[in-house]
C-alpha cells in the first residue's frame, strides 16, 4: 500500500503542475459570407468558398487561443471578397482551357466584422490583403493569397492593432 502511495504522490504533483491555472473562455469565432461573395460563390464553387470561411475561422481561432488575447470575446467576421491564385474546380469545369497549375492570378481576401470584448466593448474589423502583382504570388495552392490575408488578420488581432480602417 505504501508503495502505491509513494508512486501516486509525485504523479499527482506532476499532473497538477501540467494542468496549470484555469484558462479563460476562448474567443467565440463566427464567419459568414457577405452578399457579394454569396453571389460570386457559384462561379468559384460553393463548397470551396465555404471551406475558405471555415479556414478563416480556424486561423483566427488558433492564433487567439495561442496568445490568450481576446479571451471571452465574440468575434464575428464577414468574408466579403475572395480571389483565388489558381482556378477553382468550378472555374475549370466552366472554362476547360484553364490549367490548374499554369493559370495564375492575383489573389487575396477582404474581411469585415466586429469584435465584442468580454467587457462589452465593440471594435470594428475591416481588413483586406491582395497580391499586387503576379511576381508576388508565392506557393502553389489555389487559395495561397487568401490564406495569407487570414494569417495577417489573425496576427493583427493578436498584436491588438487597430482594424477599423
Amino acid at each position: 500500500m505504501m508503495r502505491k502511495l509513494a508512486f501516486l504522490a509525485p504523479l499527482t504533483a506532476v499532473l497538477a503542475v501540467a494542468a496549470g491555472p484555469a484558462l479563460a473562455d476562448p474567443a467565440s469565432i463566427t464567419v459568414t459570407l457577405g452578399p457579394d461573395l454569396q453571389e460570386k460563390a457559384g462561379d468559384l464553387g460553393e463548397r470551396e468558398v465555404r471551406q475558405q470561411a471555415d479556414r478563416l475561422a480556424d486561423v483566427v481561432r488558433a492564433a487567439l487561443a495561442r496568445s490568450g488575447r481576446l479571451d471571452g470575446a465574440r468575434v464575428e467576421l464577414v468574408l466579403t471578397d475572395l480571389k483565388p491564385n489558381h482556378p477553382t474546380f468550378e472555374q475549370m469545369a466552366a472554362r476547360p482551357g484553364l490549367d490548374a497549375h499554369r493559370s495564375l492570378s492575383i489573389g487575396g481576401a477582404a474581411i469585415e466584422g466586429s469584435i465584442t470584448t468580454a467587457e462589452g466593448q465593440v471594435l470594428p474589423v475591416r481588413y483586406d490583403w491582395y497580391s499586387t502583382s503576379l511576381a508576388e504570388v508565392r506557393g502553389f495552392t489555389t487559395w495561397q493569397d487568401a490564406d495569407r490575408a487570414y494569417q495577417r488578420l489573425a496576427s493583427r488581432l493578436v498584436d491588438g492593432r487597430d482594424l477599423s480602417r
